[in-house]
Formats: structure tokens, sequence, C-alpha cells
């Protein structure tokens, strides 16, 4: 399963020990946050072209109802409808990374999403991408804010202009623009930092291990923050609510699902992402002066959550 039975850079087999390491760091740090003492079981899989990967789901945890960090490093050929769609410069490819998405079973934690890869393309291109966002059911001011500041103290670390940049690109890309809404509170997100025109190699990917991280660190502050926060069987109706407009954003618009269904990926660890109950109710409107209303008066792009 390893890229290393071909002759491959020293870059990819790096990158790729990385994100293992990196995955087994994550759940551990998750499973202690949940503090249910149920662990994350592993699914190991090979991709038909080459390559695998393992797929890890924590279900009915103490505060994760189904949790999922996405190990996989594959390699192969897409076909050429796939690789233009895709903006694939060369239609040979390998790709590796970890795909998180945590479905918490109280209203009051947010879902959260990351994702870190890293591509090679068969005519040497190479660049790195990910990204990092927060959707509260109902959100919470200070803990946005607070989360924004996190993810801009360490794109700073990197580069003056990362923050801003990529912020705006996670306003721009989780976005339902079918419902005119963000699907949360927004994050970070970047696509194609190449290797050389963007960066030195070791500076792009310290930057994405970084990313990785204060995921891990912050996510896991906000699970023990929330836990035990009460709620409702309304709050818990709107829950099931949101996560169907979060289920309508992976389905119609994300482009790692895209990419995976594309290139013939594991269907089970591509839907991975998706929340175990979501509902869908015609033409829902929250009542006037409710905290519904209020959440769903966040969901705009261009909130500076960095500024008081």
């Amino acid at each position: 399963m390893s890229a290393s039975t071909a002759a491959v850079a020293p870059s990819r087999l790096l990158v790729e020990n990385w994100m293992r390491q990196f995955q087994d760091w994550l759940c551990h740090r998750l499973e202690l946050a949940d503090g249910g003492g149920i662990r994350f079981g592993e699914d190991a899989w090979e991709h038909a072209s080459g390559g695998g990967g393992a797929t890890r789901v924590l279900l009915n945890g103490a505060v994760l109802e189904k949790g999922g960090v996405a190990f996989s490093a594959v390699w192969g050929e897409m076909s050429a409808p796939a690789a233009q769609q895709l903006l694939m410069p060369d239609a040979r490819y390998f790709a590796t990374g970890v795909s998180v998405v945590q479905h918490p079973r109280s209203p009051r934690v947010p879902i959260s999403h990351m994702n870190v890869r890293y591509f090679e393309a068969g005519n040497g291109e190479a660049w790195f991408g990910g990204g990092l966002d927060l959707t509260p059911i109902y959100v919470d001011e200070q803990q946005a804010r607070w989360f924004h500041e996190q993810i801009r103290e360490t794109c700073d670390q990197h580069h003056p202009d990362y923050y801003p940049r990529f912020k705006q690109w996670a306003d721009d890309y989780f976005y339902l623009a079918h419902r005119q809404e963000t699907r949360g509170v927004g994050g970070i997100f970047f696509d194609r930092l190449a290797v050389g025109p963007d960066g030195s190699f070791e500076e792009l990917f310290a930057f994405v291990q970084d990313v990785g991280e204060v995921y891990g660190r912050a996510y896991a502050t906000i699970m023990r923050q929330n836990r035990d926060l009460p709620y409702s069987e309304r709050e818990k109706q709107w829950q099931l609510v949101r996560r169907g407009r979060y289920a309508e954003f992976n389905l119609a618009i994300d482009r790692g699902t895209r990419f995976g269904l594309e290139t013939g990926g594991r269907t089970e660890s591509i839907l991975m992402s998706l929340p175990p109950q979501a509902e869908w109710h015609y033409n829902l409107t929250p009542e006037p002066g409710s905290a519904e209303e209020a959440t769903q008066q966040w969901l705009r792009k261009g909130i500076d959550w960095v500024s008081q």
C-alpha cells in the first residue's frame, strides 16, 4: 500500500509518512477530548489503481456521535474527462491526505471539518491544499472569534497574507449558493499551493503541518468547553436541520468528494463525512427573534472575526 514500492521522490514519502502519523496523533487527541473510553475503529482499504488508505471512525462516544479521520495515499491515472474537470495538468497522479469530519451528539458542540492534502501530477508539478472550518448549530460569537484567532496566529507564523487570503477563500468555498448562506462560521481554505511558485517544499509542508495541528488543539478545546452545556429537544431538532445543510454541501459542492468519486475511490470512506442523522423540512423559516434566527443571521460571507 505504500508508495515506497515505486521509484518516487523523497518528498512524496515524507508527506505520506507524516499524514499517517498525523492521523494517529489526531485520533488520540479526539479520543481524550471525547472522554467516553471509545476508540476509533480502523477500516483499511486498497485503491484499484494503486495505494489505499485507512478510514477511522468513532461511533457513539460521549461527545462524538460520529467522528471520522481518514488517511489515504493513492496513485494511478484518471480518465481524460476527470482530469479536465479537476484541472489536472496530467492524468497521472499521486495524492495523499487526511480528511476529518466530526459530528457531535450535542447541538451545543459544533460540527467540524479539516483536510490537509498533497498532490503530484505526472508532469512533475506538485502542490498542497487544505483547510479547516467550524459549523456551529448555534453560533457563539466569542467562541467563533477565538477559533479564528487560533487560525490567524498559525497563518501569521508563515506568511502575513495567508489568513486574510485563505479566510476569504473559505468564505467563498464553504458557501451554499443555492441557500445563499455559508456552511458555518468559516475558517481557512487553500488549494494548489504550488511547490516552487508559491514556496519551497519545506515551507509549504511546514504550513500544512501547522494547519493540522492547530485544528487538533482548537477543536479538542471546544469539545471540552461545550460538552456539558444543556440543550432541549427543540435545539436537537435544529441540529438535524443544520446537519441537512452540511450534507447538501458535501454532496453538491465539496471538491474532495468529487475527486474521490471521479478517481474510483472507496465510497464508504468518501461519504464518511455525512452525518448519522439529518432532516429536511419544506420552506422552514426560523421564528423571528429566536436563537435559530440569530444563528441564521451569522451565516454570511465577510465577517471580520478577529477584530473587535
